[in-house]
């Protein structure tokens, strides 16, 4: 195969020109129909659905942003189940106060919470005692029943 064999066909179809007489097929309104917004140029009608309430405004509107809520408190919360395991694998030790900064040396509760709340779900085998801003009563039952003391920080 050689290139003045070839066989190339190429078609120049050149664009439709707009308003150039009627025998052009797409003379006086261009294609455009008659009258109104989108007949004039320069007009981009973005989420317009031709007087029907368009999608935006007929779903609800959801969430709440809390990027200015002022009075939103970061509080970290931990299962009692979650302190057992970590006693277990000598993360964190039961002679020690356990408070928020223990726990955030430990790795168990990230550095952005000012405030520590411990909940009830699961066991206790050892006594420790813990210093925290909220406590449940299932959790605060359980550490006093295993002889640990619990004291909160306002």
């Amino acid at each position: 195969m050689k290139l003045n064999n070839l066989s190339l066909r190429i078609k120049n179809k050149s664009k439709k020109r707009l308003g150039r007489g009627i025998g052009s097929g797409k003379g006086k309104t261009s294609g455009r129909g008659h009258k109104g917004q989108k007949s004039r140029s320069g007009v981009a009608i973005k989420s317009f659905e031709g007087g029907q309430m368009p999608l935006y405004r007929r779903l609800p509107k959801r969430g709440f942003k809390a990027i200015n809520n002022k009075n939103k408190q970061s509080i970290a919360i931990i299962n009692l189940s979650k302190i057992q395991e970590n006693l277990d694998n000598k993360k964190i030790f039961a002679k020690n106060k356990l408070d928020l900064s223990a726990l955030q040396k430990s790795n168990l509760i990230g550095k952005k919470y000012n405030k520590l709340k411990i909940l009830g779900t699961g066991d206790i085998k050892e006594k420790f005692d813990v210093e925290v801003n909220f406590i449940s009563n299932s959790a605060k039952e359980k550490i006093e029943k295993s002889g640990g003391k619990v004291s909160l920080v306002k």
